[in-house]
């Protein structure tokens, strides 16, 4: 296997990786204000994603995999509202533990890596056409 297709295909996982993100960033942004409905039950947890080095024996290289996605267990925030159906007994509900400015940071991030992967993969394909275009 030649070097731009190992590149193409580490580049795709990558992508894949990132995209990943993006849906879990996009699941805590869509919950931010996600309170329940039933006192005494957590509210939306924010989720959280790792990823890992995987071997790739085909392409003899390590390549990005998730690793993990979970629920943050910061602490939940409270805020006085009786009126609200998912308040306690002292009139407190509890909140999501999602910032959207920190989602939202996360998110450029992600987009940034993803574009990243998505130029390796053009730079590859462009090497390709010139190459061919050489040997003409």
């Amino acid at each position: 296997m030649d070097d731009l297709s190992i590149s193409s295909k580490l580049a795709s996982a990558g992508m894949k990786a990132q995209a990943t993100r993006l849906r879990v960033i996009s699941e805590n942004l869509a919950n931010a204000d996600s309170t329940s409905e039933i006192p005494g039950r957590e509210p939306y947890r924010r989720k959280l994603i790792t990823f890992r080095n995987a071997l790739n024996k085909e392409l003899e290289a390590d390549q990005v995999k998730v690793k993990k996605i979970f629920n943050d267990q910061t602490p939940l925030k409270s805020k006085y509202d009786p009126a609200h159906p998912g308040a306690n007994a002292e009139g407190y509900v509890q909140l999501p533990n999602v910032n959207s400015l920190v989602e939202l940071m996360d998110m450029r991030e992600a987009q940034r890596s993803y574009e990243a992967n998505m130029n390796v993969i053009s730079t590859s394909r462009q090497m390709v056409a010139k190459t061919l275009e050489l040997l003409k």
